[in-house]
């Protein structure tokens, strides 16, 4: 197989994370994505919570909102923002991850651009139908005061703020990927059959 590292890049709700678990298991991969959040935290000494945001969602819904920032503070963080802070310890143990030469699964987190200049890397896009997203989260997290629909577009603008902002690219933009797969048109269980069939015979 020469596909040794899979990005899995979704919507939220989209089950993206659920098939990237999968493809893992089914391949044998090693497989990235609360465990990055655990490394960079050891690292950076900020809580989990924190990381699982920062680490891939702007402060707002909008990239403006990098601009409300906290200034840094000269001699801590390096000079940096807290964003970029963990932006930069996040960028480096993906790389790691990388650089074991390990197959891995990685999801999330600007792991498609990160590694970028790498080979044998396959970035994949998972989005859904907004009925399917709307289902499956409040299946999965349960009724909060905010809609489903809200909670869907907050945190999709706010992954697509950040990756616009530390990328310059826009999330979700098919050409950006080497496939995108609708999750709600395709199934859970197809989409890791695609994507197992075009690792195996790449």
């Amino acid at each position: 197989m020469s596909i040794k590292i899979i990005t899995i890049s979704r919507q939220f709700g989209s089950g993206g994370r659920t098939i990237a678990k999968e493809l893992a298991a089914k391949l044998g991969y090693d497989y990235y994505d609360r465990e990055i959040i655990e490394e960079v935290a050891e690292k950076t000494g900020f809580s989990k919570d924190v990381i699982a945001s920062k680490g891939e969602e702007a402060p707002g819904k909008s990239i403006f909102s990098y601009g409300f920032e906290a200034q840094a503070t000269p001699g801590i963080m390096n000079g940096m923002t807290m964003n970029d802070y963990i932006w930069t310890v996040q960028r480096k143990v993906i790389k790691d991850i990388a650089d074991s030469g390990k197959p891995c699964v990685i999801v999330g987190r600007s792991a498609d651009y990160i590694l970028k200049d790498y080979d044998k890397v396959l970035n994949v896009y998972i989005c859904a139908d907004l009925n399917f997203r709307k289902e499956r989260i409040v299946k999965l997290y349960g009724e909060t005061d905010k809609k489903p629909e809200k909670r869907l577009d907050e945190k999709d603008k706010k992954r697509a703020a950040n990756h616009k902002h530390f990328t310059d690219l826009q999330w979700g933009y098919a050409p950006n990927y080497d496939i995108c797969l609708n999750s709600s048109a395709l199934g859970i269980d197809k989409c890791v059959q695609i994507l197992e069939q075009i690792v195996k015979n790449g």
